[in-house]
This record gives C-alpha cells, structure tokens and sequence, in this order.
C-alpha cells in the first residue's frame, strides 16, 4: 500500500504544528490535555513518515546518480538496499495510519470471573489474574484490585482490577472471551483431566466526562459483608451494591472496611460498565462480535486453551499454538500471544482497506 507523497507532506506539517504548541507555553488545561493526546497519537506516525519519505528521497537522488558511469555501481548497489527495505517501510506506515480505537490509551478494567467448573474454575480464575499481573509489570503498568470475592479452596470466583499504563486497552481488549483450562486438579485421586473455564473482561476506564451518571438513577444497599475476606467481614455493614436503574447493572463492593471506599470502587467499576455499553451500541455490530466472544462461561464458548498435560496453549481465533505454558503463565509468552493477535487485526484491516 503506497502512501501518496502529499500524504507525508501533510503528516509531516501537522506534527510540525504540533510540537510548535505543546512548545510554546501557551496551552493550559484541557487544551494542553488533548494537544497532548494528540502529540502522542501522531508521534509514531510521523516518525515512520519520515522514514518513508526519507528513503524515497534517497531512491530519487541514487537514480539521478545512475546517469555518471563513475557512480553507476555504487548507486545501483545502495539502490538495490534501499529498494528491498521500502515496502517493508510503506507497510509499517501504512499500519501506523490505521484507524486507531479512541479508548486503545486508556487504562482499562480487567474482570475475571470462575465459569464452568466449580473449584477449580476459581483455581484458574486466579492463574489468569496472576498472569496478567506478571504481564503488566512487564509493561511497566500498575494493577490495582478493585474486588475480590475469594473462593473458600483459593483463588477467586470473581476479580476486578484496575490495570493503569500507556496503551493498556490497546493490548488487553483481545483477551475478552472464555478461557479453558484441561489440567489434572490437586483434588483428583484418579489422576483424571478435569476441564474447567474462566470468563475475562476488558473494559476501558471512562473519564468522569465520558459518563454522567445521576444520582436519582441510582439505587444503593448498604449491608454486612460476606465471605472469605478477613476479620472485618461480618462485622461492619461496609458492603454496597448499586443499581444503575436506566441499565438494569449491578455492581457489588466489599473488599474495604470502608463504605466510602467500597461505594468509590463500586461507581469506578459502574462507569466503566456503563462506558463500554455506550460505546457497543456506538459501534453496532462489530461490537456486538466482539462481545459475544465472552459468552456465558460454558466450555465450549473459548477464544484459548490451556493444556497442563501437554505444556501447551492455542488461541483458537488465530490458529496459534505455544509449547510453552509456563512461559505464558508468567507473562513473556502471553506477550507473544498478543502481539500475535495485534498482528492479525492490522494484517485484516489493510486488507480491508485495500479492497
């Protein structure tokens, strides 16, 4: 895919633009947010512009060289180098250029839930949230729980937290969907493989502005809390649940002594949920596609499979499959699996735009 040249020329003085404002000094408040937003979006298109146009103007000057016999070798050779690096260029560009989804900087809320399987499913439930931690502190980004109902055997029956770094969502929305585990649990006499599921979420963290949400449309209970959770449990009527009445959501806190704390955490998770159902019916169907890969947790439902016995895991959406679970539970071969699935969306959304 060729970018025209006035194409550059265009990227090229926006950024120019750009870097003039955040320079001097002027910009204040939400002004100066959104010059920045836009700053760090255009950045790296702007650097592969320059590459691009850089090479080009390279060929044009290796050419006219052609034309002295003295030269002639030495320009055709450097002509060859450059001419093989060129597309490769041009594609990276033209990915660059790709329509980005507003929400890919935000941080995101990542939801875990125990699906089929009982104990077990939450044992997995854990593994997963574990796995995405060890990945995010790859990235440099900061997990943050939010809720956690613990299961009595270990791990959790569901797990909400707050996930904070640059381009959080841009990685982590392709691992909504179900995720099914085959592994012998420690409770199998018999030495039989169990397979079990885990539901995961990732929805992306609103500003306050994105979502409005009124008080008269809220019904909130206050009550004891329950669980596994630590000596407050019981105790304390810390416990909330809202009800976004509009909607029909529920959001469920309990993890703070606090009802301050639990109600605060509770509206963050409100308005991500909310944000994310705005957005769904924003984008019609393609989100409608997107959500229904979460399904309702039933086995059969799954974008991934882990397999203990064998030491392997396959995201079924893309055909890709990793001997090397244990490398994936700790973060550098999930890394792998999502570049993978990056990879696989930009190659489907040229090709789109090429048609």
């Amino acid at each position: 895919m060729t970018i025209p040249p006035e194409r550059l020329d265009q990227i090229t003085h926006r950024f120019a633009e750009l870097e003039a404002r955040m320079a001097s000094g002027t910009l204040e408040g939400e002004a100066f947010v959104q010059a920045s937003r836009d700053y760090a979006e255009l950045e790296p298109v702007a650097r592969v512009a320059a590459e691009v146009k850089a090479m080009r103007d390279e060929i044009a000057g290796l050419e006219e060289m052609l034309a002295d016999p003295e030269m002639k070798p030495m320009a055709e050779a450097e002509l060859a180098e450059i001419r093989a690096k060129l597309p490769e260029a041009e594609r990276q560009l033209a990915i660059a250029m790709l329509p980005r989804d507003s929400a890919d900087m935000r941080p995101a809320m990542l939801e875990i839930r125990a699906g089929t399987g009982g104990d077990e499913a939450a044992l997995f439930a854990g593994d997963l949230y574990r796995m995405y931690e060890r990945y995010a502190a790859e990235q440099g980004w900061k997990v943050e729980p939010v809720s956690m109902n613990a299961s009595e055997v270990g791990g959790f029956k569901e797990v909400v937290a707050n996930v904070r770094g640059q381009g959080v969502f841009a990685k982590l929305k392709f691992e909504g969907g179900v995720h099914r585990v085959q592994r012998v649990p420690v409770t199998e006499s018999g030495g039989r493989i169990h397979t079990s599921a885990a539901t995961v979420a990732v929805l992306p963290e609103p500003d306050e502005v994105d979502v409005q949400i009124d008080d008269k449309d809220l019904k909130i209970d206050i009550y004891r809390a329950s669980g596994a959770g630590g000596q407050h449990v019981n105790t304390t009527d810390s416990a909330v649940r809202i009800t976004h009445l509009p909607s029909g959501l529920v959001v469920i806190c309990q993890d703070e002594r606090s009802q301050h704390k639990n109600r605060a955490k509770a509206m963050q998770v409100l308005r991500a949920r909310l944000y994310e159902k705005m957005r769904d019916e924003a984008q019609g169907a393609e989100a409608e596609a997107r959500k229904a890969m979460v399904g309702s947790g039933d086995r059969s439902e799954r974008i991934r499979t882990y397999n203990f016995p064998q030491g392997r895991v396959t995201d079924h959406r893309i055909g890709l499959t990793l001997h090397k679970l244990e490398e994936v539970l700790a973060g550098p071969g999930l890394g792998e699996i999502i570049d993978a699935l990056i990879a696989e969306d930009e190659a489907k959304r040229l090709a789109a735009l090429s048609e």
